[in-house]
Formats: C-alpha cells, structure tokens, sequence
C-alpha cells in the first residue's frame, strides 16, 4: 500500500499566514502537520507520495529530504488554475507508476487516533473505504460529504449536498484497492467532480462495493485562522 498525500491548495481562507507557505507544513504541537500525519502511519505505507502544487514544491522538497517521501509537482501556480483533488490523484498515478492499494488523505487535519485503525480495517474488508461520523448540523452536512450506510456498506454517496440524506459525514481520508484505482481516469472521462476529493468517493461506490468505518475519535481540520489556533499549541498527537 502507498500513501498519496493531498497538499496541492493554496488555502486562501488562512492568508496572510499562507499566502507564501504552505498549511500542510505549519507546526501544530511538536511537529508539522504533515510530520504527524506521516510518523502515525509509519512503515504501514510502502512509500508516501505528497502532491503539491509549483508554487510551493521546493517546500515540500526540502522537508521530505532523506525520507521515503516522493513530492509530485503538479505544475500550477495559482488557486484558480489548480487541477482539483481528483485530477492530482490521477496525476500522481501517472507520474509515480503507482498500482498499489491507496491510502488518500488530505493534508490538513490533525486526528486524536491513528489512521492505522483505518488501514486495518480496509484489509480486513478487502474493498475500497471511507470513515464517516455523525453530524447533527445540516449547514456543516451542506458543506461536505454525506454517506449513506446498510450496516457499515456504503450504499451512497454525496458532496456537499443540498439536502443531506443522512448524518453520516465523511472526512477526507479514503482507501483504495488496487482494482479501484484503475478506474480514476475512467471516473474522470466519465464526468467526475474532480475538485473535491468526496466526488471519486460518489462515483465508485456506484461501481464497486465499498464500506465506511466509523471514526473512533476526533478530527481537527485546519480550515482557517482560527481553527487553526485552536490546535496550533495544545495538540499533542494521536491516541495509539
């Protein structure tokens, strides 16, 4: 299994603070963002790939120095030219040969348990997953990705909908088997969302079975200023 690391925006909703730096690698307790991320997960990932965009890349590079970290440029420069979640994922398969099973996620949030609890769960399942947790709020349903469940099979899929038909909200962590991931280009060619990461979620759990693992603690996703904050000094890692 390798990991592939979302960090291709340009998180605009935390300027000036990242206007020339990117979120991934701000320092939350101890470490970077993408450091805890990275150490949680640990050698349960073959290799780590981390999608960045140009304007940012040599950043990214310089952290991953010496580590068993690929950092992928997808070559844009500015928020309105970025290619979208789904494309970069594409891009990095095509640029890295990878057709292993892949762990997705987004590289801005911080959790209080390990992603380790996932992968174990999606080789247990053998099919593509997600995690989910309940939501009450239907302004924060409206503005993320809502599942619908049978038991833990996910049955349906939706970002950001205008009527959320369920509470189940879907962070931005995702396994996929090797068979899966075949079939990202054909879910591009097909008219995937392609901007949000959720929408490749909404196209395969159509086509292929998938199961959604409920989250066994807390996310933190660092959105703006002041969520950011509010992890930036009292953060200390995730529960193992």
């Amino acid at each position: 299994m390798k990991c592939v690391i979302l960090a291709a925006g340009y998180a605009t909703r935390m300027y000036p603070l990242t206007e020339n730096f990117p979120k991934p690698l701000l320092r939350v307790g101890k470490k970077t963002i993408l450091d805890w991320m990275v150490d949680d997960i640990g050698d349960r990932a073959e290799a780590f790939a981390v999608i960045s965009n140009h304007k940012f890349a040599d950043h990214f590079t310089k952290w991953a120095e010496g580590r068993n970290i690929t950092v992928v440029d997808d070559g844009t420069s500015t928020n309105e030219t970025r290619l979208g979640a789904v494309c970069d994922i594409q891009f990095a398969i095509d640029r890295l040969g990878l057709d292993d099973d892949l762990l997705v996620i987004a590289g801005d949030n911080v959790l209080d348990f390990s992603l380790c609890s996932f992968i174990d769960y999606a080789r247990e399942k053998k099919t593509s997953c997600t995690m989910r947790y309940w939501e009450d709020d239907d302004v924060k349903l409206r503005r993320a990705g809502v599942a619908e469940v049978e038991g833990d099979r996910l049955t349906g899929f939706e970002e950001k909908p205008a009527a959320p038909r369920s509470h189940w909200c879907t962070p931005p962590f995702y396994y996929y088997i090797a068979s899966d991931v075949k079939q990202i280009r054909n879910a591009i060619a097909d008219g995937c969302g392609t901007d949000a990461p959720g929408s490749l979620v909404a196209w395969m759990c159509r086509r292929s079975p998938m199961h959604s693992m409920v989250m066994p603690g807390k996310r933190y996703d660092i959105g703006n200023l002041e969520s950011y904050e509010r992890v930036r000094d009292s953060y200390a890692g995730p529960d193992r």
